[in-house]
Parts: structure tokens; C-alpha cells; sequence
């Protein structure tokens, strides 16, 4: 099989400032998503389902609970060669630093790659939310005989002015590149896409920040150390010297890289069809199999909510919400357009109802709206955060608010009565 000779990298990103303060305790990958997943979660199970099973994942803040959560999630056979391994920056005689880009990151941990038989490298960027079958894109790479393939999406006009455009010819070969142009330059970087795309709009090719690239050509890319980062340098550089091939992919994808983004991500999920498909066999996501009873709820309304495993839920009414693992909800609470993250563990009987003791989850006689909940939360009695464009962007020791979202921060103690 072809794919075996591919190895995957997934880049965890830098520090996450703009995740901030879901990045406080966290590295981007670990960050939980859709109630029982981790983003790291998403490019690894591509993978799996493409065939592709040696990765490494590349990292270096905060990246204990990622070790952990891969650790304790992708055990293949012991007769098999798959595995995922996760590379924290390491100092070493020739290196005393952090990465410094994304091609810095892959330059600084390829004493560990060459170790491995590959005769392509599959790059893949660890805060994306999409579906995609990798082994389309690297049959194309090898029938067209390219030594580079980058995987672009059509945008409309709107979001090409955010991303790096790239123009292809009638072979899909990129003639030219362009990052985060300005809306006066559009008119000359349209490209040739499907009948459906135009009309949406959507003319423009833009990187979706996965390569594929030859080996012995990523080796020799990479023993230039002034060249940090692939997408601003690397890519611009290589188009006029290496056959660099486009890949249009025409499902959803995107990119979480704001507090905004990876709230609508969640809250996405809710829809009657999501765009990103949770329940199809074909593209399953992976994540780490915890034992954990079945969910109740008792005397709820739910409408269009998403609700993990090992809840209690006894509130009023819960709308366009994603529930996480272990949540609990108190009597006669509201919740509407939140995501929950939930709990890392139970408390006994005698903790939630101990006065001394703040008890994880959301109380009774709530009301919550356009938030995010962090594990662990204790959100007291009679408490009203109402999220939303009128409050302005602040922070506290046990919140934080961006784009009008309400961000309780993990392990948070919000007391009773609290009004955000």
C-alpha cells in the first residue's frame, strides 16, 4: 500500500493566544471540542481513516494533557508499525530553542522522522475541523508526478483577504502565491473552480495549510534555517523551483483559530444537519473510550442540543447547546447557546450536597446564554451570565469575555447569585 510510505506530522501551533484562555492550562490540540473530543482528535482520525497510521504530533506549550490524552486514546496492535507519538520542543547541543514557525518546528524534530521508512510527508495543522480522505490528495501527487501538493479550499472575497491565495492552471499546477491579499488585488487571483462554488462565490483558492511533500526535497527544504514557516516562506518560495500541485477540496473545513470560531464550531453541531458530520460511519472520529453510564435527564425541554455520555441534567430548558461528558445541571436552570465542556470526574453525593464544597457544574435557577464552560466549572445558585455584543471584551481571575462570548475559565467557582 502507497500509504504506507507516508508519514504524518500534525502541528500543534504556537502558544494559542488568540484560544486564550481555553490555552491557559492547555496546549491547542488538547482543547476539548463537540463534548468528548480533543481538536488533536480531528487530524488524527483523518488519518486513521485514510490509512495513514504513523504520526507525530509537534508541540511545546502546555502539552502535558495532550501527552496524556494520546497516551491514554491511539493503542494500535503490537504487530503493527502504527503509532502516534507526540514531540515536545527539545533543547539539544545543536538547538536551544523554541520553535520558532511551523517549518522550524518540523526542522528542529527531523532527527526523529528520517529514523522512519517514508517517501512522502503528509503535514497537517492540529486546530482544523473537517473530513477529508488524505489518500485522494497523495494519488494525485503521485500520478502528477509534483513534488509539492497543497490542499486548497475555494473562499468567497469576503475571507480570502485572511488567508494565503494561491493561482493554479488548467493541471492544477500553482503558478503564483499570495498571503492575506488586499481586496483591491481579488480581481487578478480568481482560479478555475467548480460550477457549484461559483455560485457561491467562491472564486478564490486559498491554503488550507496541509502539504504533501517529497522527502528528499522536505530534507533539503529543511537545511536552510532562516526559512521558519511554511505557508510564508517555504510555499512562496518553492512554487517557481518544485512542481507544487493544488488539491481543491470542496467540504466544510475550518479553521479554529479564535474564541469566535471555535464556538461556532460547537454550536454547529446542534443543526438538524451539521456541516461537520459526527455520525458518518465512513469518517468516524476517534477519541479515548471512557466507561461511563448512560446520560439522565429529568424534566427537561431540549431542542436541538447535543448531550455526551454521563450527564445529569434536571434543568428547565436547554437550546442550540453542546452538553460535555459528566455535566450536571441543576433544577429549573436555562441553558441556550452554550457550550459546556463538562467535568474530568465525578463528586460524591456528599460533595454536591456539602455546603462547604463547591459542587462542579451549574446550579439551580440559572440562566446561561453565549457561553463557553470550561471543565470543571462550579457555577453556583441563581446565577445570570448573558453573553453577547453589548458586554465589552474583559477579564477576570474566573472569566474572560471575547467577541460578546462568555468564557468561564476551568475549575472556575462562580458564586451564588453572580450576574455577568
Amino acid at each position: 500500500m502507497i500509504n504506507d510510505k507516508v508519514l504524518a506530522i500534525i502541528l500543534g501551533g504556537g502558544q494559542g493566544s488568540r484560544l486564550y484562555p481555553l490555552t491557559e492550562t492547555r496546549s491547542k490540540p488538547a482543547v476539548p471540542i463537540a463534548g468528548k473530543y480533543r481538536l488533536v482528535d480531528i487530524p488524527i482520525s483523518n488519518c486513521i481513516n485514510s490509512n495513514i497510521k504513523r504520526m507525530f504530533v509537534l508541540t511545546q506549550f502546555n502539552s502535558a494533557s495532550l501527552n496524556r490524552h494520546i497516551k491514554n486514546t491511539y493503542h494500535f496492535s503490537f504487530f503493527s508499525t502504527a503509532f502516534v507519538d507526540v514531540l515536545a520542543a527539545e533543547q539539544t547541543p545543536g538547538n536551544k530553542g523554541w520553535f520558532q514557525g511551523t517549518a522550524d518546528a518540523v526542522r528542529q524534530s527531523m532527527h526523529h522522522f528520517v529514523r522512519h521508512d517514508f517517501d512522502y510527508v503528509l503535514i497537517l495543522s492540529g486546530d482544523q475541523l473537517y473530513q477529508m480522505d488524505y489518500e485522494l490528495m497523495i494519488n494525485e501527487h503521485i500520478k502528477n508526478k509534483a513534488k509539492i501538493s497543497i490542499a486548497t479550499i475555494p473562499v468567497n472575497a469576503k475571507d480570502a483577504t485572511s488567508f494565503g491565495i494561491l493561482k493554479a492552471n488548467d493541471k492544477n499546477v500553482i503558478t503564483s502565491f499570495i498571503e492575506k491579499p488586499d481586496a483591491g488585488l481579488l480581481p487578478e487571483w480568481t482560479s478555475e473552480v467548480s460550477d457549484e462554488m461559483k455560485g457561491e462565490g467562491r472564486n478564490y483558492l486559498a491554503s488550507m495549510g496541509i502539504y504533501i511533500f517529497n522527502r528528499d526535497l522536505l530534507i533539503k527544504l529543511m537545511d536552510d534555517p532562516s526559512t521558519i514557516d511554511f505557508g510564508k516562506e517555504i510555499i512562496p518560495q518553492s512554487i517557481d523551483k518544485h512542481k507544487t500541485l493544488s488539491y481543491q477540496y470542496e467540504g466544510y473545513w475550518t479553521d479554529i483559530g479564535n474564541i469566535d470560531s471555535f464556538f461556532e464550531a460547537n454550536i454547529g453541531l446542534t443543526a438538524n444537519i451539521p456541516n461537520f458530520d459526527l455520525y458518518d460511519k465512513s469518517k468516524r472520529i476517534y477519541t479515548r473510550a471512557r466507561m461511563l453510564p448512560t446520560t439522565k435527564v429529568s424534566g427537561t425541554t431540549l431542542n436541538k442540543t447535543v448531550v455526551a455520555e454521563g450527564c445529569i441534567i434536571s434543568a428547565a430548558k436547554i437550546e442550540k447547546s453542546v452538553i460535555g461528558i459528566r455535566s450536571r445541571i441543576g433544577d429549573e436552570s436555562t441553558v441556550i447557546n452554550t457550550y459546556m465542556m463538562g467535568s474530568d470526574h465525578y463528586q460524591t453525593l456528599e460533595d454536591i450536597t456539602n455546603p462547604k464544597i463547591n459542587a462542579i457544574g451549574i446550579g439551580a435557577r440559572c440562566f446561561i446564554k453565549n457561553a463557553i464552560l470550561d471543565k470543571n466549572c462550579c457555577i453556583g445558585d441563581d446565577v445570570r451570565i448573558n453573553g453577547g455584543l453589548h458586554l465589552e471584551a474583559t477579564e477576570t481571575d474566573s472569566y474572560a469575555i471575547k467577541d460578546g462570548i462568555v468564557v468561564i475559565k476551568k475549575g472556575a467557582v462562580i458564586p451564588n447569585g453572580f450576574v455577568i
